[in-house]
């Protein structure tokens, strides 16, 4: 209880890494156990000091998903350099310490940072080093509080004393040594140097008998030690106390849950019963991915004011503020504000329409539980705190974009800058509706329930059904409709938007706005008037006029044939389409300037998709007519009056598609290509002929430091596996390369021991992975299998695609068994002094990375081709009513709106990893055409207004949530099932 409450005050969910720690009445420190009553711990409770602490540290500081999380790590490492706990040379001392003042007093400026370090000490002996903090700091320009914390960890985490806590010890001749638990398994220390180490898979049984420490090892031919090795420590006491926290390292790192508590004896007891409790490691990366809580960011200034040259330099600072000096949202949503220069928290991060909760309470204490306030009281003070906060709203551009959910009530809400409005991972959604005092309304309160039409009764349901037709051809005809509002709707990005934004600057060539607008302007005008077309028949066939009454309207196929003849004409525009993206891709490489131009363009809320995809739009489109006319087709008799235009306007765009087909499946692999090109750091060549995207998504990967998730690309030649970085633009480092050429792929599950693994042979190494599922698992094997039996007979690209720095051994520094210690490798962990950009934090590499899922070329292509829009109905697991939203399905997502004249999306859903079902009885849906989206415990209902469009809504959704198998390459590409 008490852990929990000191994790639930600092708003931390990753608390499971951390502990507290005392001084017990041996002078030994030791952990507080979470399962013994504090009173049977501590013998003179109110003399004894607890500290938070960091108890488990993992072998890389990328799998703490929080910054919270981060900053609290470096404040340890900080604590550990400064009393001479982490040892190191003096060039890692001196950068660590360039990062830490980096974090405390901003940017380098001479004599302040001079001053700063006279009148600070980081390190012990300091002053020898003070020239080459200098240095090191000189060149962490722009570097924010954050990012400093990051490049800290990162150059810790590769110091061999990293997270070390030694216990002294003998061995059986009496040598003076020591013994540490690291997340690899039990350490041998000599003084400061690591002399031996006993990995865990290793490790049979680890045991103590009085003062000796025992390690019983697995039986190895190759090994000349014995079976079981022995260690001398001080006392019983010592010895239980290095094995309890052995026992619960190994259960955290290395276990998939909480171990269950053994049955207690009967008569006796032999041995000690201490287990772990908690959370394992895995538990709590799954925790807050699956959930995609993400809490309220934590995000922070510089920890000191920053002085200009003009002030004194020689008064003293205050020191570091420790977790609790930042503005920390109270479970009732009251902040409680310690120093209002130094931290602050803002809204970003993951949020997702699965998150039920309007404000983030990671844990409830029973304090709080005795409060007797329910969920709706937490949020509407939430709300009002959000409000008065609302203009100093910050978000960063790493996240997925999803809709905020606030149970018990019909509407959109968000529980972050990127759950209301957070598409691209822009700032967040300004309403244009202002409540009647004049204020600006919470921005946790969705437009949509500020108009009264935007919640429909079931009485305006059924008044709707009488009135309008039920026809089958009537709904595929609105379904044509309504897609073309959402084509005319993109095609304004390109020719209005874009042009406004990049068009108009002189860094983008005259060239390429002639082409833009060539294309595009004739398509927009051209599509704008076959939108009314189809509009004023609609208006007819719905019985507006009386003319419905003659039946002359209640057709579709002679405005689409008409149309379709007219379209013709502008069908050569159509294979501009490629010579858009390629001069478009050579301009921004040209011009830095309009490379910015157009990031900062993908970043508004206009461009919810990626920007090339609006451009290949008019081809898929053509797809779209094709299948629309097929049902048409398919659904009249031959007799009926409007049979015989529909297989004429079939037969019509049918031609055009075939012959744009074989250029459509380039683009559609270049356009791919250049999008991942921006989600991937440390690549030269991506983009190159002949290369084929064929899947992405997560393996884990094993190495010595156990399973690491990671982010696997292949390509016809190669294979490129990622962590995702955690700095600014979060953007996907690229660790290796494995090249198709020469390699193996086998089952491994019985020889590594993990679920789901296979094996990778290339000629230079080799590499274990596991997959999240059989299924997966089949996926990846199947895709790899044909992609090594193509590359044999193919003469494709060079596979050598990563910077020079990243090709020696194919390895990047995080994947060598040797943590190197050198100057260079410590410096080389610089960030650059430029800036990074902001980045596309929503793009389907960031979804399967947090959905833990892989998608492949054939899922992005019957992607664009099962598209839809419309209106649906949505409710929530635990609300009452329906609300009334525009629903546009395109690129694996739900995108949300008012309605259909909304220029930008208000919210969207990412589908990867849902499922769509059909409610159950017992979930008491009483309505007709309703689908159920769920995803773990997250639950959406949707209705649409007839048996096809629900029928269609299904289709499509399913085409996302459910990804193939099967490769399918440029050169031997096959046809899918719609």
């Amino acid at each position: 209880m008490l852990f929990d409450l000191v994790c639930s005050h600092m708003n931390l969910i990753e608390g499971d890494y951390f502990g507290l720690e005392f001084q017990n009445h041996q002078k030994m420190i030791v952990w507080l156990d979470h399962i013994k009553p504090i009173i049977k711990q501590l013998r003179r409770p109110k003399h004894t000091i607890l500290r938070f602490a960091v108890k488990f540290f993992p072998p890389d500081h990328a799998q703490l998903l929080e910054e919270l999380t981060r900053y609290l790590f470096a404040l340890q490492i900080k604590q550990d350099i400064s009393c001479g706990r982490l040892t190191c040379n003096d060039s890692s001392a001196a950068l660590m310490v360039s990062h830490i003042i980096q974090s405390e007093i901003g940017d380098f400026e001479e004599s302040y940072c001079r001053s700063h370090l006279l009148n600070n000490t980081y390190i012990p002996d300091q002053m020898p080093l003070i020239d080459k903090i200098m240095e090191f700091h000189s060149k962490n320009i722009g570097q924010t509080p954050a990012e400093s914390d990051y490049q800290l960890l990162e150059v810790a985490r590769r110091l061999e004393m990293y997270g070390i806590r030694l216990h002294p010890a003998k061995d059986r001749e009496g040598t003076r040594l020591s013994l540490a638990v690291a997340h690899t398994g039990v350490l041998v220390f000599q003084g400061h140097t690591r002399i031996n180490a006993f990995n865990w898979s290793k490790v049979r049984k680890l045991s103590f008998k009085r003062k000796r420490f025992l390690i019983k090892l697995r039986p190895d031919l190759n090994s000349s030690y014995q079976d079981t090795l022995e260690f001398l420590m001080a006392s019983r006491d010592c010895c239980k106390v290095f094995w309890k926290i052995c026992v619960e390292y190994h259960a955290f790192f290395r276990l998939f849950e909480e171990p269950k508590p053994k049955p207690k004896p009967v008569l006796f007891t032999r041995g000690s019963s201490f287990r772990f409790s908690g959370r394992t490691q895995k538990q709590v990366i799954d925790y807050v991915r699956e959930s995609e809580f993400k809490k309220i960011p934590f995000e922070r200034k510089h920890s000191r004011v920053q002085h200009n040259s003009r002030v004194q330099h020689n008064s003293r600072l205050s020191p570091l503020p420790s977790p609790r000096h930042h503005e920390v949202p109270t479970e009732h949503g009251a902040p409680r504000v310690d120093s209002p220069h130094r931290r602050h928290w803002t809204e970003s991060a993951l949020v997702s329409a699965e998150d039920p909760s309007a404000s983030r309470t990671p844990r409830f204490s029973p304090v709080h539980q005795r409060n007797g306030h329910d969920d709706r009281d937490r949020r509407g003070s939430a709300s009002r705190t959000e409000e008065r906060r609302g203009s100093t709203r910050q978000t960063q551009p790493d996240q997925l974009s999803t809709a905020g959910v606030v149970a018990n009530s019909p509407r959109l809400s968000a529980s972050s800058g990127h759950s209301h409005g957070m598409v691209n991972g822009q700032k967040s959604l300004e309403l244009c509706s202002h409540s009647p005092d004049g204020r600006q309304p919470s921005p946790l309160t969705s437009p949509l329930l500020n108009d009264a039409g935007s919640v429909r009764t079931d009485d305006e349901d059924e008044v709707r059904r009488k009135r309008f037709p039920t026809d089958r051809a009537y709904f595929i005809a609105k379904e044509l409709l309504t897609t073309e509002r959402t084509y005319v709707k993109d095609l304004e990005v390109v020719t209005v938007s874009f042009q406004s934004a990049v068009g108009q600057d002189e860094a983008t060539p005259d060239s390429l706005k002639n082409t833009v607008l060539s294309t595009f302007e004739p398509l927009h005008k051209f599509h704008t008037g076959f939108l009314r077309e189809v509009e004023q028949r609609l208006a007819l066939w719905e019985g507006r006029s009386n003319a419905h009454i003659k039946g002359d309207y209640q057709r579709i196929g002679d405005v689409m044939l008409k149309n379709l003849q007219g379209l013709k004409p502008l069908s050569a525009n159509l294979h501009k389409q490629s010579e858009i993206l390629l001069e478009l891709e050579k301009a921004c490489r040209a011009s830095r300037k309009l490379e910015s131009l157009c990031r900062d363009f993908e970043l508004q809320k206009v461009c919810y998709v990626p920007l090339n995809v609006f451009i290949l739009r008019p081809l898929h489109r053509l797809i779209h007519y094709k299948q629309i006319l097929e049902r048409l087709c398919k659904h009249y008799p031959a007799t009926h009056v409007d049979f015989r235009d529909c297989r004429a306007a079939l037969a019509d765009v049918s031609e055009v598609v075939e012959q744009l087909q074989g250029s459509l499946i380039k683009m559609e692999n270049f356009q791919k290509l250049l999008e991942l090109k921006k989600d991937l750091i440390g690549v030269d060549n991506l983009v190159v002929p002949g290369r084929e995207f064929i899947r992405l998504g997560c393996l884990s990967k094993l190495s010595g430091k156990g399973l690491q998730q990671r982010m696997f690309f292949l390509f016809s030649d190669v294979i490129l596996y990622t962590s995702r970085g955690m700095t600014a633009t979060n953007q996907f480092k690229v660790h290796g390369q494995l090249p198709l050429h020469g390699m193996t792929i086998r089952e491994s599950e019985d020889e590594w021991g993990v679920p789901h693994a296979f094996t990778l042979v290339s000629e230079r190494q080799s590499v274990v992975v596991a997959a999240s599922s059989l299924k997966e698992m089949e996926k990846w094997m199947e895709d790899i299998k044909a992609a090594i039996e193509t590359a044999k007979t193919s003469n494709g690209p060079s596979s050598d695609v990563l910077t020079s720095s990243l090709t020696d051994g194919n390895k990047c520094p995080e994947d060598s068994s040797v943590d190197a210690e050198s100057e260079d490798d410590v410096t080389a962990t610089h960030a650059s002094p430029d800036k990074p950009a902001p980045h596309r934090g929503n793009t389907m590499v960031h979804v399967c990375w947090h959905r833990n899922t892989s998608v492949s070329m054939v899922d992005f292509s019957i992607a664009v081709e099962n598209q839809l829009s419309g209106n649906l109905l949505r409710k929530f697991k635990n609300s009452n009513g329906w609300q009334k939203l525009w629903v546009v399905f395109t690129n694996f997502s739900l995108f949300f709106y008012k309605s259909h004249q909304d220029d930008y999306p208000l919210a969207s859903l990412p589908l990867l990893g849902y499922s769509v079902t059909i409610p159950a009885e017992s979930e008491n849906i009483h309505k007709d055409y309703v689908f159920k989206l769920h995803f773990k415990s997250h639950v959406y209902y949707f209705r649409s207004e007839s048996e096809y469009t629900f029928e269609r809504w299904m289709e499509v959704i399913r085409s996302a949530t459910i990804p193939s198998g099967g490769a399918r390459f440029l050169n031997n590409k096959e046809s899918h099932p719609h």
